[in-house]
């Protein structure tokens, strides 16, 4: 295969666009940003050569350089036409990213809409950027205010989010922006209240995780079943925990299962711990008077309780209710 560049500049030196340090290094694969380099050396030349020698002459495995150059296409990084592999020009691809949707309209303008957008951008720049944020997160930040409708406080906390998590790339960004969105934030007060939601089901999350004894997290389906029970339902940890105790005669109590006993009581209208504890008193002591019944008449139609034969399913009504 051959490496060529697209710009027609060919010194002694090395030119590294700086837009590939700020948009696209930072959260590249360390050896897939050595692939990059190498190859924009190769293209000074127009040097031939194969994935192999490249695999050797980098000292990486040749899965490696395969995915590398694969993940550099994807990212329009670099451009292969049959043989030939052509490094794109990022500085005109972050132009474009700029100017082709505003024909008229610039950075500055994207910015300049208002005073607080401007204040929260420049905040973000100076601490997440060290003041030297790439031009392209101007249109994107712009862009996150008009589609979302977010303040310059969840601005920011939403840039502070993904850099405490070592995420601050724009895939990442968006998807929790488009998160926090479906959550109907949009103020600080959102924000907050989210936050408190959130911290309130973890912390339900982990005493499931404890009281069941389990020795690993809980799956993305088994939480689901929890942020239910506690965000729809508004169930706390002492309710739910009636029904754990439901498990204790199982080997693998399974979340189906448990969601099967809470769904119950919240269709029953059961909102309290009080009133589903009195319910189960209720049941517990129906069954009893069933099993009296149909231990002391032979020959007699048994008795049939309606209410019991509809939940019949959930394990003979709890098991041990």
């Amino acid at each position: 295969m051959t490496f060529e560049q697209n710009l027609s500049m060919l010194f002694s030196d090395l030119n590294i666009p700086e837009v590939f340090i700020s948009e696209y290094m930072c959260i590249a694969n360390g050896d897939y940003v050595k692939i990059y380099l190498y190859c924009l050396f190769l293209c000074k030349y127009g040097s031939e050569i194969s994935p192999l020698d490249l695999s050797k002459r980098l000292s990486l495995p040749l899965k490696t350089v395969e995915q590398g150059l694969k993940y550099w296409e994807e990212n329009n990084v670099i451009i292969k036409m049959q043989d030939k592999y052509t490094l794109a020009d990022l500085k005109k691809v972050e132009v474009d990213k700029l100017y082709k949707p505003k024909l008229t309209s610039s950075a500055e303008d994207a910015i300049s809409k208002n005073v607080l957008h401007n204040q929260i951008i420049t905040t973000i720049n100076n601490t997440f950027f060290q003041g030297v944020m790439s031009p392209a997160w101007y249109t994107d930040i712009d862009f996150l205010f008009s589609k979302y409708q977010f303040d310059e406080h969840v601005m920011f906390s939403l840039f502070k989010y993904c850099f405490d998590r070592q995420a601050l790339h724009k895939k990442y960004l968006y998807a929790v922006a488009e998160g926090w969105a479906s959550n109907n934030i949009k103020t600080a007060d959102d924000l907050d209240k989210y936050y408190i939601e959130y911290e309130k089901v973890s912390q339900i999350k982990k005493a499931i995780v404890k009281k069941l004894g389990l020795s690993r997290k809980l799956s993305q389906y088994e939480e689901a079943y929890v942020e239910k029970w506690v965000s729809e339902y508004g169930y706390p940890l002492e309710t739910i925990e009636i029904a754990l105790k439901k498990t204790t005669s199982r080997t693998n109590p399974s979340f189906d299962y448990i969601d099967k006993i809470i769904t119950d009581w919240h269709d029953r209208k059961l909102n309290s711990a009080e009133e589903i504890n009195q319910f189960l008193k209720e049941q517990k002591q129906k069954q009893k008077e069933i099993k009296n019944m149909e231990g002391g008449k032979t020959n007699v139609q048994k008795y049939t309780d309606t209410e019991t034969n509809q939940y019949a399913n959930l394990k003979k009504f709890y098991a041990n209710v």
